[in-house]
């Protein structure tokens, strides 16, 4: 499965973690800022670093945007800059446009122009946020460590049917079934004995690279 192309615009704290998780994950990265040492910091790690001011209008019309899969724009202290920056990067064909916004006016201003998600960091972390767009397939995404997530995922198609001491996931994938969410309501004393059923969430902890197969597999 090919990987995405991101583009990162703005690199404050927020810009900067999801283009830097997103680079070590693999992933292609299109990084633009105006401040240089900013991008010769992650210049070791992302694909494509740019030193440019978006606020500029030239800029933007001289970016390509043609091979980007989702656009994250970082910066939120110029409302109309992230706006038209926003407006821009749409109507260039991008799929995916995640914009941090600094209040709800500038969100409800920001989806009407066209975004497809808006972000308040303070309630999101831009390593979260890489996190979910890296583990794709899950409904959910916490990162425990480095090497350790928990996730939320529907069943398998490949599980429904089975129970859980039948899949044995433990012992054969290395993974914790921990939660189950039917209907709503989540629930820690899972009967290992009940079929999986398509209808339910699954709450697994296991390695990034275990969890990573077992989203590419299914």
């Amino acid at each position: 499965m090919k990987k995405k192309t991101y583009a990162v615009i703005g690199l404050g704290k927020f810009g900067y973690a999801v283009a830097e998780t997103l680079a070590k994950a693999g992933c292609e990265v299109l990084a633009v800022d105006r401040n240089s040492e900013k991008i010769q910091a992650l210049s070791p790690y992302v694909t494509y670093p740019l030193c440019a001011d978006v606020t500029d209008p030239g800029v933007l019309e001289s970016l390509d945007f043609s091979h980007i899969d989702v656009a994250v724009i970082g910066f939120s202290d110029k409302m109309e800059a992230s706006v038209v920056t926003t407006l821009f990067v749409k109507e260039a064909g991008v799929p995916y446009v995640m914009v941090k916004a600094n209040g709800a006016l500038h969100g409800q201003i920001l989806k009407k122009v066209g975004a497809d998600e808006i972000i308040f960091p303070e309630q999101v972390t831009g390593k979260r946020v890489a996190g979910n767009f890296i583990s794709g397939g899950f409904q959910d995404f916490f990162e425990l460590s480095d090497e350790v997530s928990i996730v939320e995922m529907p069943v398998l198609e490949k599980w429904v049917g089975k129970n859980l001491k039948e899949l044995n996931l433990r012992q054969n994938h290395g993974l914790n079934v921990i939660a189950l969410k039917e209907n709503g309501q989540v629930s820690i004393n899972i009967d290992p004995n009940s079929p999986l059923r398509t209808d339910q969430i699954l709450g697994i902890v296991g390695t990034n690279a275990v969890l990573r197969k077992l989203k590419e597999n299914s």
